[in-house]
């Protein structure tokens, strides 16, 4: 007879505390202590079939009975314990996810409420506020009870997704507070309405959306709250870009001790009144700008294979005048390593150049060593005049550059002039021989005034072949 393993405990309950010598021998059952026989056999329950006791197959065949019995209503009983676990489970975690969610599209909401300028700043922070509150009234997570398959990963995936709406609204709402407070501490500035363009009716106030402070700045500004962070070392450059900023030889500073004297009379001579703060900085970010443009090595690098045509230098001279003079106006109050932001644009070989331009000066044959090395130089000998003779001096001396390099560059005096000669040129041909980005005149003449490369180096590349622009 087998005896299925579900039975084992049955048989063993049953059987007697202290057995008779008679079952010890297997000569009487010993769960009834009838006597085996030729009609009633044994079945031995061990430890082995030739000692320990031994039962009938009339008992072991109730006591299996019963185990089945016993074994089934207990299958039943936890199957339904189970179903009911599963069922509570089930509900707990459907609610724990629906309150997740709901948190996850209200920081949604908020990240995108807290971009619109029309929701107002302080209404953006209550909003904050209420957001921070649901997320912290979310219960802790449940855990499903033991009967339960705990492979249902759904609850990780939506804590995970209402974490990451959580850091993007916090990102947000953090982005526009501080641009808030500081927008509100900065005076209005009426004498910048003209370089930025506004509409008339401006009240000077030119609020700010994104400041770059570089990577070392908050280091700088966490010295003033006694707060010390080593910075760590430069990264290593390239081989590359080692060979181009190679290690500057010992050359003595630059020193014009009569420069003001004699540089402001030959500006105002020439037409740049160094008394006009606005006038002497255009000019003297139209002469850096003019350094990187016109000198040997960048006229190498023009005729050579691959070179950049006319409108692509025009557009290019654009784009670093304003570089340029953003980089003298950080200077003022930065110090002249702020100009190293220039440096770094003016020489990158990989940034495509401005107006549309595809040329990169890495897709250049001529000698772009010399002329990353020459740019480098001109911005050294700015600093090193800024270090020693102040902001500007530092400025009249690139504004004497520009007079003799770039006296009708964009930015220049002389420059709107230079755009109604050739605006009338336009207006004098043939209509129908124009590009088709030159047709409409008033808005030629406004782009030249303002921002000449946003015609594109096609249009620009046009007019420069037919010197209408200087």
């Amino acid at each position: 007879m087998h005896i299925p393993v579900y039975a084992y405990g049955a048989i063993r309950a049953a059987l007697p505390g202290v057995p008779t010598g008679r079952q010890m021998a297997s000569l009487d059952c010993c769960v009834c202590g009838a006597p085996f026989g030729p009609e009633l056999g044994a079945m031995p329950l061990g430890p082995t079939p030739e000692e320990g006791l031994s039962g009938c197959g009339p008992c072991l065949r109730r006591l299996i009975t019963l185990a089945r019995e016993s074994r089934d209503t207990a299958l039943v009983r936890t199957a339904e314990q189970v179903r009911r676990d599963s069922e509570r489970w089930e509900s707990v975690r459907d609610h724990y996810a629906a309150r997740l969610d709901a948190v996850r599209r209200a920081a949604e909401k908020v990240a995108e409420l807290a971009g619109n300028d029309e929701i107002p700043p302080l209404r953006v922070a209550w909003l904050s506020v209420s957001l921070e509150s649901a997320h912290d009234w979310l219960p802790e997570t449940p855990v499903p009870p033991a009967s339960v398959d705990p492979g249902d990963h759904g609850l990780m995936e939506a804590k995970l997704m209402t974490g990451s709406a959580m850091i993007t609204a916090r990102e947000a709402v953090a982005d526009r507070l501080a641009y808030h407070l500081i927008n509100e501490a900065q005076p209005e500035e009426p004498e910048m309405c003209e370089e930025f363009e506004c509409p008339e009716g401006c009240s000077g106030r030119h609020d700010s959306s994104h400041i770059d402070c570089g990577p070392d700045t908050v280091f700088e500004d966490l010295l003033e709250h006694g707060v010390t962070i080593e910075e760590p070392g430069p990264a290593p450059l390239s081989p590359e870009l080692a060979a181009l900023f190679g290690s500057r030889p010992e050359e003595p500073s630059p020193s014009f001790p009569e420069l003001p004297e004699q540089a402001a009379a030959a500006l105002l001579h020439l037409g740049v009144d160094p008394d006009d703060p606005e006038v002497l900085l255009s000019a003297a970010a139209a002469g850096l700008a003019a350094e990187v443009l016109q000198n040997e090595p960048f006229d190498a690098v023009r005729a050579a294979s691959g070179g950049p045509d006319a409108g692509e230098v025009l557009a290019q001279g654009v784009d670093l005048y304003r570089r340029s003079r953003k980089a003298l106006l950080a200077a003022r109050e930065g110090g002249p390593e702020r100009l190293r932001a220039f440096t770094i644009v003016a020489s990158d070989l990989d940034l495509p150049w401005a107006g549309g331009s595809r040329f990169t000066l890495r897709t250049a044959s001529g000698p772009v060593a010399d002329l990353v090395e020459h740019i480098d130089r001109q911005v050294w000998i700015t600093q090193e005049l800024m270090r020693r003779q102040g902001w500007r001096d530092a400025l009249l001396h690139r504004a004497f550059t520009a007079v003799f390099k770039a006296s009708h560059h964009f930015g220049m005096p002389g420059w709107p002039a230079l755009v109604g000669t050739a605006v009338e040129r336009l207006a004098a041909m043939d209509r129908s021989a124009l590009p088709p980005e030159l047709a409409d005149l008033p808005a030629v003449e406004a782009a030249l005034l303002r921002a000449p490369d946003r015609l594109g180096t096609d249009a620009l590349g046009w007019l420069a072949r037919r010197a209408l622009l200087g």
